[in-house]
């Protein structure tokens, strides 16, 4: 049995030169949490399998990429790291990676292009290119979920169920698949979308919006089939830390690392 993962988010709002980390409610209602290679060396320290970083306004406001950021932590943070925002091309793909990213995550530009899907992993690799899927329900797809863009800004009409296997047959090694509609309220995950997504696909399915408790991240893996969990607010603002977390899921049966 592959252990689970344990994942902090660091949305990362870059208005300052070295960034700021960031925490909203459905994408909005933000609040500072603090600086991200600080942030993730204390994430790093307490046990947690990856981090990834979201620069939350890149795409939308249409600039570089935070390979600064990355590059600063990866001088003192050795698990695997993972960027995206504001991703449009390989070329962004291979700066982000030269700056000590082990993974990158797209969403807008792949829904734009989905070509970019495939000569990504072609060219990098499947297990590096992570496709992001902000989703939300809706009456107007088959699932009843649909995929948005420019950080939830846009919806595309997109089932999300659709996408999600379309960019699987496209190349990708694994999607983080976010909930809008539960992002930082802490009622926990969209499990019905969760599972939906995770038994179609055979790549590994990150959960995410809406963690609140260690419950929650249990109930991604039990009831979501999650491969892995992503959580920001519970662990940037010191509600449940990453070792009670996994002291919590060995308990209750849950494979994770040390």
């Amino acid at each position: 049995m592959f252990a689970k993962r344990i994942i902090p988010c660091l949305d990362c709002d870059l208005a300052i030169p070295d960034g700021r980390v960031v925490k909203g409610v459905k994408f909005k209602q933000i609040r500072y949490a603090g600086e991200p290679a600080e942030l993730a060396a204390k994430y790093s320290e307490e046990g947690a399998d990856e981090i990834i970083f979201l620069d939350i306004t890149a795409s939308h406001e249409r600039r570089e990429t935070m390979a600064h950021v990355i590059e600063k932590t990866s001088e003192n943070v050795f698990i695997p790291l993972t960027a995206g925002g504001g991703i449009r091309n390989v070329g962004d793909i291979q700066r982000m990676l030269k700056a000590g990213a082990d993974k990158v995550t797209i969403n807008t530009a792949a829904i734009k292009n989905p070509n970019l899907v495939r000569e990504a992993g072609k060219k990098f690799g499947t297990q590096c290119i992570v496709v992001a899927i902000d989703s939300s329900r809706t009456k107007d797809t088959p699932s009843g979920h649909e995929a948005s863009i420019y950080g939830g800004r846009e919806m595309t009409g997109l089932d999300t169920l659709e996408w999600a296997k379309k960019v699987e047959e496209l190349g990708a090694g694994e999607i983080m698949l976010t909930s809008m509609d539960r992002d930082g309220t802490k009622d926990g995950y969209d499990l019905e979308l969760t599972r939906l997504v995770s038994e179609a696909l055979s790549i590994p399915v990150i959960a995410s919006g809406g963690v609140g408790s260690p419950k929650h991240i249990l109930e991604a893996f039990t009831k979501g089939k999650a491969d892995a969990a992503l959580a920001a607010s519970i662990f940037h603002f010191n509600e449940h830390p990453i070792g009670e977390v996994k002291d919590y899921l060995r308990k209750n049966g849950i494979v994770v690392r040390s």
